[in-house]
């Protein structure tokens, strides 16, 4: 009877809202139709529609996976000092961080679902009927990372918020392992993912051996920003609030992550460019372009330039403790490690081929259309969860309360 009762308040929670909530979620809703369209061509004419070919056979799709993995990747930033140091501002928005994550990771999913050319046979995957191939295939290895931390960050925040609707003290000495277990796995996503590129040999521009720790260090820039503009948001339309502080303090973590990104960033520049052997060329080919061709050549320098104006903005207490200034800095970083993670990582490492040949790629209107529904429905996944946390979380949804917020 408690479970009937919490899931229709959930229900009339999620339904009703100011105009700007209903017009928010219709805009998603149309885009995820128009993306769900698209994809439906994709399926029935194959993957001939997209920009993909033999010589550049990972793409757009990839390219944001690896992205959103990072931003997953990014709430153990949140949780550290939360969790393990008490820092009690932080410890107020984990929540948000968190339901960021899951939302991220159920968009990894559907990014590397769309870039199957037959989703069919994903249940030879599931183990029993089918093989994850472990202990030997990294991209086993992936689908059980993924998909373990998807399930922590839905269990610790629902236990959690479970135990806040029926207002009884959370049992931390049962949720701690958890929450401590959810550290290590959240570097694991991001590593394997890391490990899955520079384990192929013939390609040179992921075969380094620092690509791990450059995700991580690109993760906790992204990630972090992406939480502070969106509990900006919340805090503008909720009665949720958090002191100023636990922003501040995300921004100066920031800092020292794109220091240590940009400081890897170059050490890999080093040793391409010092050692100046035929590797060099997919490293050539997105900076400077290779055989009169360079469509990414303006693209990741300006990541580049987004990824330096962000570190000065956030390495200045200053411009970071001003929120116009950090608002600024939050949409460079976020924009500049999606270039960067996304068609500057994925692309050159197949241009040139290991013939030495110069194929370019570009997504076609499918990808983008696709992408543009996949991330709709992300975005819609996040207002829903956020819709019930919250007033969760500020006591207005509560098993005593009469009306829900």
């Amino acid at each position: 009877m408690q479970r009937s009762g919490f899931f229709v308040r959930a229900v009339k929670t999620l339904v009703t809202g100011p105009p700007v909530y209903y017009v928010w979620v219709l805009v998603l809703l149309t885009f995820a139709c128009v993306g769900i369209a698209a994809y439906s061509k994709q399926l029935q004419t194959g993957l001939i529609v997209t920009g993909m070919t033999g010589y550049v056979s990972w793409g757009f799709y990839i390219g944001n996976f690896t992205f959103l993995v990072g931003v997953a990747a990014a709430a153990v930033l949140l949780i550290i000092p939360a969790y393990v140091y008490q820092f009690g501002p932080i410890r107020d928005i984990v929540i948000v961080g968190e339901a960021l994550a899951v939302s991220a990771l159920l968009m990894c999913l559907m990014f590397v679902t769309a870039d199957l050319g037959r989703p069919d046979r994903l249940w030879h995957l599931i183990p029993g009927w089918g093989i994850l191939n472990l202990p030997t295939s990294l991209l086993g290895w992936d689908i059980v990372v993924l998909n373990g931390y998807l399930f922590l960050n839905l269990f610790i925040p629902g236990y959690i918020l479970w135990k806040a609707y029926h207002n009884e003290p959370t049992n931390m000495r049962f949720i701690t392992p958890f929450i401590i277990l959810s550290i290590p796995w959240a570097v694991s996503i991001h590593t394997v993912t890391a490990f899955i590129y520079n384990g192929l040999a013939a390609r040179p521009f992921w075969n380094a051996s620092i690509l791990a720790p450059r995700f991580l260090a690109s993760a906790f820039c992204s990630g972090p920003a992406l939480v502070m503009l969106l509990y900006q948001v919340v805090r503008k339309y909720t009665k949720f609030h958090v002191k100023d502080e636990a922003l501040f303090k995300i921004a100066e973590m920031i800092a020292y992550a794109m220091a240590i990104n940009l400081f890897l960033l170059g050490a890999e520049f080093f040793k391409e460019l010092y050692s100046d052997t035929h590797h060099l060329s997919p490293l050539q080919y997105l900076y400077a372009g290779l055989h009169g061709k360079g469509r990414l050549v303006p693209w990741i320098w300006c990541a580049f330039a987004f990824n330096v104006a962000a570190f000065l903005i956030f390495l200045v207490p200053a411009t970071r403790r001003n929120f116009a200034t950090l608002n600024v800095g939050c949409v460079l970083i976020i924009l500049g490690i999606w270039i960067e993670k996304g068609i500057g990582l994925i692309i050159p490492g197949f241009i040139p081929s290991p013939l030495g040949e110069v194929w370019e790629y570009a997504p076609t209107a499918v990808e983008l259309l696709v992408t543009l529904g996949v991330w709709s429905l992300g975005l819609l996944i996040l207002t829903l969860i956020l819709k019930l946390i919250i007033p969760i979380e500020t006591g207005e949804l509560t098993k005593d309360a009469r009306t829900a917020a």
